[in-house]
């Protein structure tokens, strides 16, 4: 039995993953920004879980929730990074206040609750930290530019996060979803209100797109919190976990194409040095 604290539980990836570590026999602290939309969970495990509200742009709601772990269960073991918003948007349409709030919630949220765990994971030295990325984090288009920034710095945290922590014997893992059938694209999705037309054919296109297939994405939810259960008890976890066919497919191309590139290019990447034995 683990103890666990995992943001963003109110729906979707997060509440499934709160739901099969309780399932597992785990203790977890369910968080949500309103706690009364977790309090079922907490419900059907009233001695192992406990619900705390938790907006993970607050600090001090961080140092709640891990005083909270702390004094219902006596300390952390696994923190799930789940909590986060989309932000649909052609870059030249992106809205200053709105761009730093999703960076707020979506990187620096992480960093603070990573900071606020890693003292106690030190100490013990054991700990794991999953940080729930997306298939935007490792490749970007519109209209997610934004999104994705924030994904994409996810994805530097976690990979030298990994190495930093490794010698007190924390494990650190990325977990990039594709495309799965949540109220993401819903619930969770801000869009920009200063739409520009000459966005409308390319831009606007696919925003339309994600919003009309949302509710008709190919992933299950239950297949990701099964997937981090996995994750947990392996002595050797990967850094980096990619969920879904889309993804796959998506990152191939992606790596095909950037070796191309390189190699096309290698002569003049060479060329800026200077010669040997100068």
């Amino acid at each position: 039995m683990s103890r666990w604290l995992i943001t963003g539980c109110s729906t979707g990836i997060g509440r499934e993953i709160a739901r099969a570590a309780l399932e597992a026999g785990h203790q977890v602290v369910v968080t949500a920004r309103r706690p009364e939309t977790v309090a079922d969970l907490v419900e059907e495990h009233k001695d192992r879980a406990i619900a705390v509200g938790l907006d993970v742009t607050d600090k001090q709601q961080i140092i709640d929730a891990v005083r909270a772990a702390n004094d219902a269960f006596g300390g952390i073991d696994v923190l799930i990074n789940n909590a986060g918003n989309g932000y649909l948007s052609a870059v030249e349409e992106g809205e200053d206040d709105q761009i730093r709030k999703l960076f707020d919630t979506n990187y620096f949220g992480v960093v603070d609750t990573i900071k606020s765990v890693l003292p106690a994971m030190r100490a013990r030295k054991s700990g794991y930290i999953i940080n729930i990325s997306s298939m935007t984090g490792l490749v970007a288009n519109p209209p997610n530019a934004y999104y994705s920034s924030t994904k994409f710095a996810l994805e530097a945290l976690t990979e030298a996060l990994a190495q930093e922590v490794k010698p007190f014997g924390i494990k650190v893992t990325a977990v990039e979803p594709g495309a799965f059938r949540t109220d993401w694209a819903v619930r969770s999705m801000w869009e920009s209100n200063s739409a520009i037309d000459d966005y409308d054919e390319s831009v606007g296109t696919r925003k339309a797109m994600i919003k009309e297939f949302a509710e008709h994405l190919p992933g299950d939810p239950r297949k990701v919190a099964e997937a981090v259960l996995m994750l947990t008890k392996l002595e050797e976890p990967p850094l980096r976990l990619l969920l879904g066919r889309d993804v796959l497919k998506a990152v191939r191309e992606k790596l095909t194409a950037l070796l191309a590139s390189i190699d096309q290019w290698e002569a003049v990447t060479k060329d800026v040095n200077f010669p040997p034995g100068h």
